[in-house]
């Protein structure tokens, strides 16, 4: 961040302040109302958003190009064919090329580690829009979902139930900066990294948040109001799916599991699902189910965290 406060990055949810981060949730807020009401500014005319990634894509993809063409800007598709990132051309080569083309880039890569290259080397802001260890446009909308059904934050009980990843990782570190009580399930050996957890737990001092991460999906799901879950084996895992599979059987979300929460509790579920793996189709399609409305508001956080970044 800027000493000025301004967002110039977006690497994992650990770069927003508690205010930045409400800030985006407001923003995305307003933004919602007036694409509802037929009135986008075009807050981001004459701008080009190169998106540059490495793994396969649906919502993220047409969430930041409809949000760009929303605001006025264009976006630019570089498939994994063409740039071929890290191979036929270093990371901080394209990521200074495409710096002179281009007003941000987006990036959705294998390794952690090529996002951070790409920081380090581009002119423009980068937003990182999955790697192995973060996925921060994923989590801020889905905490602006649960603040547009609950209209609240602070002292929600959020279970995540699943393995230790990406989705994991951002949701202790976002749900810790807005005060919510979060508790993780992983299969032992399945959790997300200590790092991560002594970060959030050190945000959720600042916010009156709670984090607490364990073994046992029944106690972590006990009365909350949200319940989180995600793939168990991601991409690149592949090789692992089937001993994953008969690891976290028992973490699955399913009507048993459900019933042990808040009646009124809502399911959520960052897509794609493997269904009848980690959650069931019982449950996903169910009435407390709101993962299309999480995959419409990836829409508006993509365009208010587009206008944070590349507005003048």
């Amino acid at each position: 961040m800027s000493a000025r406060g301004k967002m110039k990055r977006l690497l994992t949810s650990a770069d927003l302040s508690t205010e930045e981060v409400w800030r985006l949730l407001e923003l995305a807020r307003d933004l919602k109302q007036e694409w509802r009401s037929g009135g986008d500014r075009p807050l981001l005319a004459g701008k080009t958003l190169a998106l540059v990634f490495q793994k396969p894509s649906l919502r993220t993809r047409v969430s930041f190009e409809v949000g760009m063409a929303q605001l006025g800007g264009e976006a630019l598709f570089l498939s994994p064919q063409e740039v071929q990132l890290g191979q036929r051309e270093s990371v901080k080569d394209v990521a200074r090329v495409l710096s002179r083309y281009v007003d941000g880039l987006v990036a959705r890569v294998f390794s952690h580690s090529d996002v951070q290259q790409m920081v380090a080397h581009a002119s423009v802001p980068v937003i990182n829009a999955l790697s192995d260890y973060a996925h921060p446009c994923e989590i801020l909308g889905d905490l602006f979902t649960v603040y547009e059904k609950r209209g609240a934050l602070r002292g929600l009980k959020l279970a995540y139930v699943g393995d230790g990843n990406n989705i994991a990782h951002s949701l202790l570190l976002g749900a810790s900066r807005v005060g919510m009580e979060i508790t993780m399930a992983t299969p032992q050996g399945y959790g997300p990294h200590t790092q991560v957890v002594e970060q959030a737990i050190g945000f959720a001092g600042q916010t009156g948040a709670t984090v607490v991460v364990g073994t046992d999906p029944r106690r972590a799901v006990k009365g909350v109001d949200v319940i989180y879950t995600d793939v168990w084996a991601s991409m690149g895992q592949e090789a692992e799916r089937e001993e994953r599979v008969r690891l976290f059987r028992p973490y699955q979300v399913n009507a048993e599991l459900l019933a042990l929460a808040n009646p009124k509790a809502l399911v959520m579920h960052c897509l794609p699902a493997h269904r009848g793996e980690e959650i069931t189709d019982e449950v996903l399609d169910g009435p407390q189910s709101i993962v299309n409305d999480q995959a419409e508001n990836k829409l508006h956080m993509h365009k208010a965290i587009l206008a944070s970044l590349l507005a003048g």
